[in-house]
């Protein structure tokens, strides 16, 4: 392993680390506190939340992907750009099916609306289904599309971050997901959006040389 790739793994498991130590402390001392606070308000976000359901989103990037692969074959090549939006949708999707149908029956954390109703704030392993909410499904999906662009285009970084910070500052608001779940799923989602265009990036260097 080459010293740039031996930095950024030690930087990615210094970044875990404190991820797991603040997802472990929102979910003890946060989640329960915000929810409580939210809750008055979350209906204002209603309409929002059926316009930017995961249905929706995984469709508009199945749509973009399938837009991209036309291109592909009528042009016969991509722009760099084209390439790395084909790479965060894959990324994107293939994050989101991992985590609905492994994380989530997992950790088996209770969504929100569960927890109102009376399920305890806790986690069940391997007792988990679809409707449970941890790591949250919308921003691995969010973030892995994000996370495969700042690796092709550093200078997105800033930007997308700070849209990431706001797609899960809305979702806390609409009371569907916890702190913990939002700060978790954001980390597996940009983790796989970065290690799926690493490869990409390795692959295309090895086809250039």
């Amino acid at each position: 392993m080459t010293e740039p790739r031996v930095k950024a793994a030690r930087i990615w498991f210094a970044v875990m680390l404190v991820t797991a130590a603040a997802v472990a402390f929102a979910f003890k001392h946060v989640d329960l506190v915000v929810l409580a606070k939210v809750l008055p308000y979350s209906n204002r976000f209603e309409g929002l939340g059926k316009g930017l359901a995961s249905a929706v989103l995984l469709a508009f990037e199945a749509l973009m992907f399938l837009g991209l692969a036309i291109v592909r074959f009528v042009r016969g090549k991509l722009s760099p750009l084209g390439r790395a939006t084909a790479v965060a949708c894959v990324s994107s999707i293939c994050v989101y099916a991992i985590n609905a149908n492994v994380l989530k029956i997992l950790f088996g954390v209770p969504a929100p609306w569960q927890v109102l109703y009376g399920s305890p704030h806790t986690a069940h392993f391997l007792q988990g289904t679809v409707e449970s909410c941890f790591p949250s499904g919308h921003m691995a999906l969010a973030g892995a599309f994000a996370g495969a662009l700042m690796r092709h285009y550093p200078k997105s970084i800033l930007p997308l971050a700070g849209l990431l910070a706001v797609a899960g500052g809305l979702l806390i608001a609409g009371s569907w997901h916890f702190v913990s779940d939002v700060l978790a799923g954001t980390f597996v989602g940009v983790t796989a959006g970065l290690l799926a265009a690493e490869v990409w990036i390795a692959h295309e260097r090895s086809q250039a040389s």
